[in-house]
């Protein structure tokens, strides 16, 4: 139920999957950020963060709060998971070496590594270098299992965008967003603040359902729990603010807004994909109306006269056959995935000036891109007292769950 509604119908691969858990310790999910670094004379910090069993988000606060300065100074390059340990690279405005040193907040490590002129922002990194241990896992012969599976992913899976964009245990993300497109902010909070998941202690779960049939602020802010800062700045800012609710959502993190429009973006290139799988139409093959991506990162629409020089480059991996994330650019061209994007926006009530409003609404751009179909990595693995340790190199916005939802087959609350 989960993956339909997160737009991943299928599986490429017909083994039955090694099934198993993920994350039943945070050691066992490890991501290190790969980027190439110079340093100069710069008021802006290049600093290593470490960090176990923390959000990114609630992380970056936590460093913020604990330096006495706005979050808004933090930059990143990208998201990283939770239940993990997780190094990467952050830029800190106007912040000292000895402000680091001072720094104490269990379970997070930063460390100064020199100065930039330039702050560190989304998209900023080459690739992502994952080591996961996969536990009670199954199957008769996992060598012989993930030696297949080790072929299939060099040669390509799906690129889906993963569980963590949306959540799995409250999959609410992209819905948050569909609401702010149209406008509606006071039904945006009130399913980030208030829709259920699954999985949530009694308190969380006190809170958010009192959010969600009264929408009293200041009744719910005393059931939700402190862990859940965000919300509570929301529910703050209602407080001393009754109904302005996109000025309460103008109150999280720039980065953490704009994540909940590209979840539509990512729901949307999900279900195209998923799509092109259901109608038997090859990910590896392009067609008429397909759209290329170069690796300077031009298009192209593939045509009648480009079709055979097309097929071509796609097999000699010089360029990738992709979907358009729509946003505000976005013009339908003539082939079957744009015409398929253009339906499920017009199933879902968007247009593309929305996207183009909701860019000056929250101060951020959704002007559309493009994403390759399918990605590849090529994978090793160890057998460690009968569990699998995998490890990858994938590069940005592509995901690990993608990889592991395809190898295992499993329970996707599993995979969290």
């Amino acid at each position: 139920m989960i993956d339909k509604d997160l737009g991943l119908w299928y599986y490429l691969t017909d083994s039955p999957g090694i099934s198993g858990r993920l994350r039943v310790l945070p050691e066992d999910f490890e991501v290190i950020e790969n980027a190439s670094r110079t340093y100069s004379d710069g008021p802006y910090l290049i600093c290593s963060l470490t960090r176990k069993n923390w959000d990114q988000h609630r992380a970056i606060k936590a460093i913020a709060t604990g330096l006495g300065i706005s979050h808004q100074r933090i930059g990143f390059a990208g998201t990283k998971d939770k239940r993990a340990v997780t190094t990467q690279y952050i830029s800190i405005y106007k912040c000292t070496r000895e402000d680091i040193a001072r720094l104490t907040i269990p379970g997070i490590t930063l460390t100064a590594l020199g100065t930039s002129q330039h702050p560190i922002t989304l998209g900023d990194l080459e690739s992502n270098t994952f080591a996961i241990r996969i536990r009670n896992s199954s199957g008769r012969d996992l060598n012989a299992s993930l030696d297949e599976f080790r072929k299939r992913v060099s040669q390509g899976i799906p690129n889906y965008v993963g569980y963590q964009r949306f959540g799995v245990t409250r999959p609410v993300t992209h819905h948050i967003g569909f609401e702010i497109l149209k406008g509606d902010f006071q039904e945006a909070v009130r399913v980030m603040i208030g829709k259920p998941g699954s999985h949530m202690e009694e308190h969380e779960q006190e809170g958010r359902a009192c959010y969600f049939e009264t929408e009293d602020a200041a009744h719910c802010l005393h059931l939700l729990p402190p862990r859940l800062s965000l919300e509570r700045s929301v529910l703050h800012y209602l407080v001393s603010h009754p109904k302005d609710y996109l000025g309460a959502i103008r109150q999280l993190p720039r980065t953490l807004r704009s994540m909940y429009v590209s979840a539509v973006q990512s729901w949307i290139f999900n279900t195209t994909v998923s799509m092109r799988i259901r109608d038997g139409r090859d990910l590896f093959d392009p067609e008429i109306g397909d759209r290329l991506l170069w690796p300077d990162g031009r298009t192209d629409m593939i045509t009648y006269a480009t079709i055979h020089a097309a097929r071509v480059q796609v097999k000699r991996g010089r360029c990738s056959l992709a979907l358009a994330l729509p946003g505000g650019s976005f013009t339908p061209g003539p082939g079957t995935d744009d015409q398929n994007i253009q339906s499920v926006l017009e199933q879902q009530g968007i247009t593309p000036d929305m996207f183009e409003t909701v860019s000056k609404v929250l101060d951020t751009t959704f002007a559309g891109s493009v994403r390759p179909v399918i990605m590849k990595t090529d994978l090793s693995y160890e057998i460690a007292d009968t569990d699998p340790l995998i490890r990858f190199t994938l590069l940005p916005g592509q995901y690990a769950t993608t990889v592991l939802r395809e190898l295992m087959k499993g329970d996707p609350l599993h995979m969290i």
